[in-house]
């Protein structure tokens, strides 16, 4: 019966313990707050910064790890640019008539730190796509996509530090 409560006791403790995980922003280095202006746009695909730029900012709201300032108040900022865009056939049909297209969407991202300057993390060749439906889907539905694997990965690289 003592085994039997210890044991008992021992799972509780170990199932408690996985819902108590969460991510300080102390082991950002002091960073607690982060400004996000509009990327830049080295592309012609017209709004393609502002789209980006909005749904960075809704995933950092929603995360709420971080809160967001303008940029003279935050402790560390978001510069980004977006460096390529293209939209090109992905899967044919036995008519070679495009199925699926590719949307594929690179930027430039860093997030330095407003105080001193440093750089908190960088990388000049992010990528990623989104596929869409030529039948059934548009353009759209496939830029949609790429911005949100792009802010996912930003968001993660940002709060989780991978």
């Amino acid at each position: 019966m003592k085994n039997m409560l210890l044991v008992l006791t021992a799972l509780l403790s170990v199932s408690c313990a996985c819902g108590i995980y969460t991510f300080s922003p102390s082991a950002l280095g002091g960073i607690k707050t982060i400004a996000i202006p509009v990327f830049k746009n080295q592309t012609t695909e017209y709004g393609l910064e502002e789209l980006i730029t909005q749904e960075l900012t809704q995933a950092f709201v929603e995360d709420n790890t971080l809160k967001i300032l303008p940029e003279h108040q935050a402790d560390a900022i978001f510069i980004g640019t977006v460096t390529s865009y293209s939209r090109e056939g992905y899967t044919y049909d036995v008519n070679e008539q495009v199925e699926e297209y590719i949307v594929r969407i690179g930027l430039e991202v860093k997030l330095e730190n407003s105080k001193s300057g440093k750089i908190i993390w960088e990388e000049k060749n992010l990528s990623d796509y989104g596929l869409y439906s030529s039948l059934e889907e548009t353009e759209t539905d496939g830029k949609s996509e790429a911005v949100k694997k792009l802010v996912d990965e930003i968001l993660n690289r940002t709060v989780k530090g991978w």
